[in-house]
This record gives structure tokens, C-alpha cells and sequence, in this order.
């Protein structure tokens, strides 16, 4: 099956299990105070080897949250932090970062056209699918599918995850979707494509 086959059953059945995400912003905000060291006050991340949640899709914060906390996906900081949340808390601060108006990054001269390559166009000669596929021509992702938005988000936290979905570190990606692309991706192209979309909020608004 064509990969670009394999992105749309993968929707599709994303699309029919969505998580319903209906949060009280206001609580969100006051459960945040414990997340704002390492994510910002508002969801935009001063370090970039901690990812930006503002703006992101509040169904995907939810499921990160819980894949924390049953031990799908590792971290020692985040952890336990998720450890101690109910799926109310959960809705509630994916509610409050949603709302919350992302930062515009930059990206690095040197790989932007590399990167903007491989977003658009994809690695075909290594089977790599465009990165607009699924995350859209303007970095915004598909909520209904679970295709988080990508957007403005720091370089670095994005190549980490990408090592670590091609490294077999991360495997929260349904139908391997992010492994099976990130295994074909050099570390060059893994940084130029995180640094890319770091900048793309910026370039495509």
C-alpha cells in the first residue's frame, strides 16, 4: 500500500475514535501554574528541548497526557507530573493551552530550504511522505485526525522526537506513521525539517 494510502485509512480511523475534549479554560489556567517552569505562563516554551503547547489541538494535549500517564510514552519529568491528573484535569489544561495564542519562531537560514523541501515535498527517492500531509501546507495539523499542530514549535524538542520515534524511543504514533518516516531520515534532514517548522507559523501567516 502507497503511503499516501496508508495517511488517510490512518485519519479515517483516528477521525471515528476522536477524544472528546470539552474543558473549563478557567480551571485549565489555575491547574497550569504547576506547568509553567518548563511550558511558559502561556504555553510558549523559553527552552527549546520543551515543547510549546499553545495552540495545540486540545484532543492531541489529552492524549500525550495520557499516554504519560499509563506509561505509553517515557519521560521522567513529565511523568509524574501526568501521574496525579483525572481525565477532567486533563480536558481542562488541553482546554487552556488551546486557547492560548502560539509564539512565531524562526528558522535557521542554512536548512530552510532543505526543510522546506521535505515539508512539501516529501523524501520520495526514501519513501518519506510530505510533512503537509498530514500536518497541513500552514503547519496546523487535523484535529478530528489527532495530526498535531506543528507550527512555531521549537526545532529542537521536534528533532528530539524524531530521533526518538526512529530510534524506537517514542511510540505513540498509531500505525507507526511517524516511525516508518522518521527511519528513512538522515540526522541533516531530521534538523532541517524541525528547524523549518519552527519558522512556518511566521512564513505562511
Amino acid at each position: 500500500m502507497k503511503i499516501w494510502q496508508s495517511l488517510i485509512l490512518a485519519s479515517f480511523a483516528l477521525s471515528v475514535t476522536a477524544v472528546s475534549t470539552a474543558g473549563d479554560i478557567s480551571r485549565g489556567q489555575e491547574l497550569s501554574a504547576s506547568c509553567a517552569a518548563c511550558h511558559g505562563a502561556d504555553g510558549n516554551s523559553a527552552n527549546p528541548e520543551w515543547p510549546s503547547l499553545a495552540g495545540q489541538h486540545a484532543n492531541y494535549t489529552v492524549r500525550q497526557l495520557q499516554a504519560y500517564q499509563d506509561g505509553e510514552r517515557e519521560d521522567a519529568l513529565m511523568a509524574p507530573q501526568a501521574a496525579g491528573l483525572s481525565e477532567q484535569d486533563m480536558k481542562d489544561l488541553a482546554a487552556f493551552y488551546a486557547d492560548q495564542e502560539p509564539e512565531t519562531g524562526a528558522a535557521d537560514p542554512e536548512l530552510v530550504d532543505l526543510g522546506r523541501d521535505i515539508y512539501h515535498g516529501g523524501l520520495p527517492d526514501e519513501g518519506v511522505a510530505a510533512c503537509m500531509a498530514c500536518h497541513g501546507p500552514a503547519g496546523s495539523g487535523m484535529e478530528a485526525a489527532g495530526f498535531p499542530r506543528i507550527a512555531g514549535q521549537q526545532g529542537t524538542y521536534s528533532a528530539i522526537q524524531l530521533r526518538k520515534y526512529r530510534d524506537g524511543e517514542r511510540s505513540t504514533d498509531p500505525n507507526r506513521m511517524m516511525r516508518d518516516i522518521a527511519e528513512r531520515m538522515t540526522d541533516e534532514e531530521i534538523e532541517a525539517v524541525s528547524s523549518y517548522m519552527q519558522g512556518l507559523y511566521r512564513r505562511e501567516n
